[in-house]
């Protein structure tokens, strides 16, 4: 199991454990309770030009870094989950859900605020409508969550920071130096316009929105590559993998530049498809596979997950009926 920074960077495929037991992986960032309401749509209201919902079934799932914690779970990884969740009804379904899935739960509880809420409204397999509720975690929750994430740190090989720019992570500078001198392998699914607060990570996520965002625009792969690179290099990163979209991913190292196709059947839903390409990788290279191995099963991984309503999770039998 991988238990410094340094990937297996060997290019021979490597077996695939029959089991992802003993991979063990702390997720950290900004937790979220995902609210599914699925309704019939036969009417335009009388009141305005918007359709009326009646609403026949309710849905909850685990959504922002508590659903890359339950796409660990579901491939048979174990995850912990740190992060901030309000004194309410809502904490308490994230606290519920992520026991069930057998996710170790790290959730602070904020009195001050409440739980972040996505609520999806759907009518005929169609979203029609999405409402959040958000509030940012107080500082003092906020630095008692950095001296957890210091205790938590030895029990785990692989550091996730998933960051969805609610707040949850203001500590991510410190938080990667204490898992880089623990010789961590650190992973981050990064927001915003500063990713210099995510140096010395072991791997950046971004999608091409996000990265344009911090590069600017490019005008051809040469000039992609040399912006990617350079980004790689200025923050001291292992690798940087891109993700895509229909144009699939690529992933930047030092040694090697590798380009994995899109490979979705269909595409119905990207919700929450990156938090499972990062899942699955974080489980592949806690195992101790090659990192173009884990990045390649990780696309196919994504390729499955976009074919399924909201935010979605890929079995350990999916994926690896779906290499064969």
């Amino acid at each position: 199991m991988t238990n410094t920074a340094q990937f297996n960077k060997e290019m021979k495929p490597m077996a695939i454990p029959a089991s992802f037991a003993d991979v063990r992986i702390l997720v950290v960032g900004d937790i979220m309770l995902d609210r599914y309401w699925f309704g019939e749509v036969n009417r335009i209201s009388p009141e305005a030009p918007v359709p009326v919902v009646r609403i026949v079934k309710r849905e909850e799932r685990l959504g922002g870094a508590a659903n890359v914690a339950r796409n660990i779970a579901t491939l048979g990884g174990g995850a912990g989950l740190l992060g901030v969740v309000g004194q309410d009804e809502a904490g308490d379904i994230v606290h519920a859900l992520s026991t069930e899935l057998g996710i170790d739960s790290h959730l602070a509880r904020d009195p001050a605020i409440s739980t972040i809420i996505k609520l999806r409204v759907i009518g005929h397999q169609q979203q029609l409508l999405r409402i959040d509720f958000e509030e940012p975690p107080t500082d003092v929750v906020l630095r008692d969550k950095l001296s957890q994430f210091n205790t938590l740190l030895p029990k785990y090989p692989v550091v996730i920071l998933s960051d969805y720019a609610k707040g949850g992570l203001v500590n991510a500078v410190e938080m990667i130096a204490a898992a880089k001198q623990a010789g961590k392998c650190i992973l981050v699914d990064p927001k915003g316009d500063d990713f210099s607060r995510y140096a010395g990570a072991t791997m950046l996520t971004p999608n091409k929105s996000e990265l344009r965002h911090i590069v600017g625009n490019w005008k051809s792969e040469e000039e992609l590559t040399a912006k990617a690179q350079n980004l790689r290099t200025s923050l001291a990163l292992e690798a940087l993998l891109l993700t895509r979209s229909e144009e699939g991913m690529t992933l930047y190292t030092a040694d090697e530049i590798v380009h994995f196709p899109a490979i979705a059947r269909e595409v119905y839903d990207v919700s929450g498809a990156g938090d499972t390409v990062i899942a699955t990788i974080a489980v592949m290279l806690g195992a101790g596979l090659p990192i173009a191995q884990a990045v390649d099963l990780a696309n196919r991984a994504g390729g499955i997950v976009v074919g399924k309503l909201g935010t979605a999770t890929v079995s350990y039998d999916e994926l690896f009926q779906a290499t064969k």
